[in-house]
């Protein structure tokens, strides 16, 4: 898998900060099989994906903010939370 960079920063331009229980490469056994299983195809299989995921708000974010699993920012969040893709790990 090639490195990932991490953000370092509190906003996200693509979207709601997202805070996901699991946050795997599209192309590994278990989240293939979520995706094939609900139809989604990806081109690029290098692609990090949260499973789980939630809105993280901006209130609080820098002074414990409710996030204890991986804080993400994904590019596409319209699966209702069962699944983000395009995730890019960020440090609150």
């Amino acid at each position: 898998m090639p490195e990932v960079a991490t953000r370092q920063t509190s906003e996200c331009n693509t979207g709601p900060i997202q805070c996901c229980d699991t946050v795997e490469s599209a192309s590994s056994s278990g989240v293939a099989a979520i995706l094939g299983l609900l139809g989604i195809v990806l081109q690029d299989l290098d692609v990090l994906v949260g499973l789980t995921c939630s809105p993280l708000t901006v209130v609080g974010v820098g002074s414990g903010s409710a996030c204890s699993a991986n804080p993400v920012c994904c590019t596409d969040n319209s699966y209702g939370g069962l699944i983000s893709i395009g995730c890019v790990p960020i440090t609150l």
